[in-house]
């Protein structure tokens, strides 16, 4: 399958269980999750679908939303063969996508290495006067020896 095939699938797939989601599935351990992606392998066996909680849900924690969502799998699933035209609808695996924290992890570590910058608003480095490129030394401004 080509790639561009695969990554409308992709698309397609993201669209259609984020709406199954929020309107047919009425598990309470399942909220309204945000589906974050979706990989589907290119033999349309498997689709990985990523998810976070929704803010509402999220105090009781991502193993109840995978538990409910894989509860809630073949039905999702019956779902998607309504409304999509694929010979063959995918095995729905839900995860739980971490990119949102490792992000932030990366973003803290960043901001304990790297140096704290003062009050010089552009990060270089201080220009003294004999530096200057406005400064009036032996030269004038158009490059020419005063005399």
């Amino acid at each position: 399958m080509s790639s561009r095939r695969l990554a409308r699938l992709n698309e397609q797939l993201k669209r259609e269980i984020s709406d199954i989601l929020r309107d047919e599935v009425r598990d309470p351990r399942i909220g309204v999750p945000t589906v974050t992606g979706v990989e589907v392998t290119p033999d349309l066996w498997l689709a990985r679908v990523y998810v976070r909680s929704d803010p509402t849900t999220e105090k009781k924690g991502v193993s109840d939303l995978l538990e409910g969502l894989e509860h809630a799998g073949p039905f999702i699933r019956r779902q998607l063969a309504e409304v999509l035209e694929v010979r063959r609808i995918p095995e729905l695996r839900f995860l739980a996508d971490k990119t949102l924290d490792q992000a932030i992890r990366i973003e803290r570590i960043l901001q304990e290495v790297l140096p704290e910058r003062g009050s010089d608003e552009d990060g270089g480095a201080e220009v003294g006067p004999e530096e200057s490129p406005d400064a009036d030394g032996p030269e004038g401004r158009n490059g020419s020896v005063e005399g």
